[in-house]
Formats: C-alpha cells, structure tokens, sequence
C-alpha cells in the first residue's frame, strides 16, 4: 500500500491541466481550459477543466473527476497504478506502507509467481521458434493453421517440449523453487517429482490488463483421447479465470477507438481476428461468462456483441449468462455465423473490411435474437410458448434503461403477437419486486459500516432515484463543499469573545441532533466524514472529498464542484440587495435544513397515514390511538417548521 503521506504529495504535485494535456489539446476560455473529450467522440469541445477547482468534466458524456480518475479512465489503471504513474511523471518517490509479515509474504509469493510466469513464457516462446521440436511439431501447427509470424510473436505464443519433466528440470536449474512452479499450476508434484502440465501442447499466454503473463492455455497436438484438448492453468493468487478475459492486454486499445468489443470463444478466435485485422476482440476461453468479465470490458466500451458459430444448441446453454451482460446496462448484439463456420475459420475467409460489412450487416440485438430462437422450439406448444414468454420478460426487466426496454417490448411484442400491455404487467412486477427486495435489505441493515461505505454498492443509481429526499440531501452535500468553512453566525460571549458558527458545524449538529441519515450511503458517508474532520484545521471539504480514494465519492464531488453556483428561486426576493451567494448564507443554509427536516416529516407523516387506515380497517382501536398521538407529535414539528420558513405550508 502506498504511504498516505505519499498520496498527499501526489494530489498537491499533480495539476490537473498539466495531467490533462498529455492526451487532450486544451485551449484558454478565461479560468479554464476546453478541449475535445478522449472518452467519446465529439466535433464541438464540452469537456473543460478547472485549475482553480483542480477536475475536469464532460459536458457531453458526464465523465470527471481529479487527475487521479483521469489517468485511471485514459490509460485504464487502477487506483494504486495511477498514482504510481503520476509519481513518476512528478519524479517522487513511492514510499509504501510497513506490511504485516503475513500482507508481506502474500506479497512476495504473488509476485514470484509472476515472475515464475514470466520465465515460463520466455522459455516457452524459446521452444517455439529456436528449438527444433518446438520448431517442428509447434510452429507446424500454427504454420497449418495460417497465423503469420507476427500474430505468433504479438500473443507470444509459444510450445512446451515432449517428456515428463523437461520445462520443470529447466525452471529449477534457473532457480525457481519447487512450490511457485507448482502453485502457478506450471508443474505438477507427483511421488516427489515434479511433472510438466503442458507437455507435449502449443502454449496460449494469458496476460493480464497491463500486459504481465497470468496463466496459459495449451492445445494438445496429439489424438489422445484421454486428454483435453484444451487445458488452463488452475485458480491461484495469480489467476482467475472468471476475472480475465484471453487478448484484453492486446485488444484494449482498439476497443476503446472502436467503441465495441468482440467476443469469441477460443484463442485462435481471437488470433484469427487479429490477423484479418480486426483487433478489438476477446475471449471468454470456454468459460460461462461472468459479471466481472463483463465490467472489466465496460472498462472500455459499453457495446459488446457476441460471436457464435453455428451450435445452437451451446448457444442455447449460454443465453442465461448473457442475461448478465444486460444487467450491466451494456449494449449487446449477437452473431451467428453459418452453419460449420466458427470465428478461426470464417475470419480467414475475408478481409478486415468485408468481415467487419458482414458483421455489422449480420447481427442482432440479443433480445430479439432471443426471442427468435427460443420461438423456433415453442412453435405451436401453448406451454412452451408461455415459458418463452416468462423468459424474455425476465430477460427484458433487468435492462435498467426504461427507454431501452420498452423499444424491446414493442418489438417482441410484435415477433411474439402478445399484447405490449401484457408485457409491461410482468415486467413491472418483476422490477417492482427486485426494487422492493433492494429497498428491504436496505432498510433491514440501516446505514452502512465505514467499510462497507468504501466499497459502496454499484445501485446507488437507484438508491437516489428511490430517495425521495435526494434534492434537498444533494443541496446540502454542495453547501459542506461550496461554503462549509463560511461563517454562518457570529455573536460575542459574555467575555466579549466572538463566537464563530460555520455552515458545515451548523448542518452537521442539525442533522446529529434530529438523527437525520439518509438512505443513500454515499450522501451518508460525506455527512460522516465531514462531521469527523471539520475541527481539523488543515480539513479543506473540497480537496478532502475530490481526493477521495473512493471513486464514486471523488466523482459525486466532481459533479457537485462543476456545477454552477445558482440560487433556488426559493432564496431570491425581489426586496433583497444582497448580491453574493456567500452573503445569503445566513438565509439559506437554516431555510434548506428545515426544507429538508420538513421533507422528513411528511414522508413520516404519509407513513402514520397508511398506518391509521390499516388501524381504522381492522378496527384495532389501540394502535389507532398510538398512531394519532404519533400524527400530533409530528403536526407540531410540521408547524414549528413551517412558522421557521415563514409560515409556508408543508405539505
């Protein structure tokens, strides 16, 4: 872990113009800077950053942030690697924390399993082209298959030797201890004796995003039935299968120029596409897809389509876990190629150009590819046809774009002949109920743990949509960060010393003293933290919360820190001449507590309602009475409320 101290010279070195202007032209519009966004494509310049404010923002795609997320978005790095790249382009020195013995060990022997992998992969691409079995059993295959000699040196594809122990001999007489070459799953121990995994097959590397070596793949080359034909690495600290998909190192810049990923089965799929020169594809190598495949290629582009040859039976098995795919609010199309033809075979019959015309002219939303498949078994079978229904709308429901999913209503609608009403019944009570269990659970476990928090859950989309307190919380969120460490009262004690109120204290002890917390934890954990750090006297609400490690935190603050600062219509009065927002602060910030405090109150309010109808229903006379002192509690809260807002009715 990189020292906190460390971190804090990284944000104070790196300016964000400077950091920007590495990729983008940037052009001076007074006290900022505008250019063309690198996230999409765009002719009119909407993305500007802020010196003074130390973000950028896209007016066009919404993206922003700090120097930090910039470099994590455009060169498609975590956290921990961005900063180690501006440390580097601000020549400072990263000092990592004291690991436990335990963190310490876990370290070292990931990374001398990479290292383990790294010599394997050298070694292995060694055989291919140097040794004269690699030469003559390997490389025949790939020269049999068609691959030129730089889409074997771009993959490093390489071979590993005939015999029981030749590669895992080697490995030791270089150094390697016995238990790295067996946890990387490159050797196996049998009776004290280490064995080859590989022998005998032409070795596919699988690299990671950064382009280090994870596992391998290996195809045998023999008819020998007894073995698979394709064998991986086993699960280690080093790899897992589900979280890593085969060509992303070499396909991520594509991807991201093309706005679209492919997605094959196997490896020499994606050699084959390379070689016909479309680069922008990866693939799952045999494995179910998974939702964390899925978010590492929305790393790059939203637009996915899938490539199937023409087995429908195994495209069948695989349409539940492309539901996924949609529950990631990626847009995904798919391709059947013909009957006989996989991805390998069929990309070596054209050119990049006409397989990218026949693809383009070929597939189909998968929806409706879906729906068409699945009619061809329901045919005229009232039942099969009902659970061909169940299945789209299941399918249909989870797409989080309303507009989306009723484009796909109507047109399954119409391939189905089924009432688009029909359609939106099942699909509202399905939508209803997975929000009802969100909205459950989110209630069951209150508010989050400071852990919890720092992950924050990937729904917070709907947590502000399914809170209805979200505008007045945002609005106070933006007064902490614009105007928290203003003054907002000022009187003399009884020695004649001034006493100071700040915003962010006033709204602090406001929403502590009622238990005000909000549904949305990423709201909660501002108010949280803001409370714990605002004695502090180097505590800067607008650094501390667009520095935040947490990405959405960092982000939310962004958007809040971009946007332009304008009153309510609530605020202004004709009479005033006060000119500045600052000067308003006095009459704003106790006027949107109480909006919010009267918010609260009659979401109470409308609670105690439904409660006495349900009493005064089943004649519970007892309840009822409890619930109309609750209804006399809060009507006197309501009209202190509305006499400190000025005798506003809240309703």
């Amino acid at each position: 872990m990189i020292d906190q101290s460390t971190v804090a010279r990284i944000f104070d070195s790196a300016e964000i113009s400077e950091v920007v202007s590495d990729f983008v032209t940037l052009k001076k519009r007074g006290v900022n800077f505008l250019g063309l966004c690198p996230f999409h494509n765009e002719k009119s310049p909407s993305f500007t950053v802020s010196p003074a404010k130390g973000i950028y923002k896209c007016f066009g795609c919404g993206k922003g942030g700090n120097p930090v997320n910039f470099i994590m978005e455009h060169e498609h790095l975590d956290y921990v690697g961005a900063l180690k790249y501006l440390a580097n382009k601000y020549h400072i020195e990263v000092v990592e924390k004291e690991l436990s013995p335990e963190q310490e060990k876990k370290k070292n022997d990931r990374e001398s399993m990479m290292i383990v992998n790294s010599f394997a992969q050298k070694s292995f691409t060694e055989n291919l082209h140097e040794n004269s079995q690699g030469i003559a059993i390997g490389m025949g295959y790939m020269r049999e298959r068609g691959f030129r000699d730089e889409i074997i040196k771009k993959f490093q594809v390489g071979y590993c030797l005939e015999g029981w122990d030749a590669f895992s001999n080697h490995a030791q007489e270089c150094g390697f201890k016995k238990e790295y070459l067996v946890t990387t799953g490159l050797s196996i121990e049998k009776e004290n004796r280490l064995l080859d995994r590989f022998r005998g097959r032409v070795i596919f590397p699988i690299h990671g995003i950064a382009g280090r070596v994870q596992a391998f793949g290996g195809r045998i080359l023999k008819n020998d039935k007894k073995s698979a034909k394709y064998l991986n690495s086993p699960e280690s600290e080093v790899y897992s299968k589900s979280r890593i998909l085969y060509g992303i190192f070499q396909a991520k810049k594509s991807i991201v120029q093309n706005e679209k990923c492919f997605l094959v089965e196997g490896y020499t799929d994606v050699l084959s596409f390379h070689q016909a020169g479309i680069e922008n594809v990866v693939a799952s190598s045999g494995t179910a897809l998974t939702a964390d495949q899925i978010r590492l290629i929305k790393r790059f582009t939203n637009n996915i389509t899938i490539i199937y040859d023409g087995d429908a039976a195994g495209i069948k098995a695989s349409l539940r876990g492309i539901d996924l795919v949609l529950e990631q609010e990626v847009n995904v199309k798919v391709l059947l190629l013909p009957q006989g033809e996989d991805p390998d075979s069929f990309s070596r019959t054209m050119g990049a150009s006409e397989l990218m015309e026949y693809i383009e002219k070929n597939e189909s939303d998968f929806i409706v590819f879906k729906t068409n498949l699945l009619l061809k078994d329901a045919k005229d079978d009232p039942v099969k046809r009902a659970n061909l229904i169940i299945e789209i709308v299941h399918s249909i429901a989870i797409i989080p774009d309303g507009i989306i999913r009723a484009v796909y209503v109507r047109e399954c609608s119409n391939i189905l002949n089924v009432d688009e009403r029909v359609l939106y019944t099942e699909i509202n009570k399905i939508i209803h109920k997975v929000k009802a269990d969100s909205w459950k659970n989110e209630q069951r476990s209150n508010l989050p743990s400071d852990q919890e928090r720092e992950k924050l859950p990937d729904n917070s989309a709907f947590l502000r949509s399914a809170n209805e307190c979200d505008g007045e919380e945002r609005a106070l969120v933006r007064t902490l960060l614009n105007f928290g460490s203003e003054i907002l009262f000022s009187q003399k004690d009884e020695a004649g010393n001034e006493e100071k109120l700040l915003v962010g204290q006033y709204i602090i002890a406001e929403l502590t003293n009622d238990e005000l917390e909000s549904i949305n934890p990423l709201y909660q954990l501002v108010f949280d933290q803001y409370g714990e750090n605002m004695e502090k006297e180097t505590f800067n609400a607008k650094t501390f919360f667009r520095d935040h490690s947490n990405e959405k935190v960092n982000q939310l603050a962004a958007d809040i820190l971009s946007e332009p600062h304008q009153l309510s219509g609530l605020w202004t009065r004709k009479e005033s001449v006060i000119e500045t927002e600052e000067e308003k602060l006095v009459l704003i910030v106790p006027k949107l507590v109480n909006e919010y405090k009267g918010k609260k109150v009659r979401l109470l309010m409308k609670d105690v309602m439904q409660e006495m109808q349900k009493a005064q229903d089943t004649g519970n006379s007892d309840r009822m009475m409890e619930l109309m002192k609750q209804k006399m509690v809060l009507d006197q809260i309501k009209n202190a409320i509305s006499k400190e807002l000025g005798n506003r009715t809240i309703s």
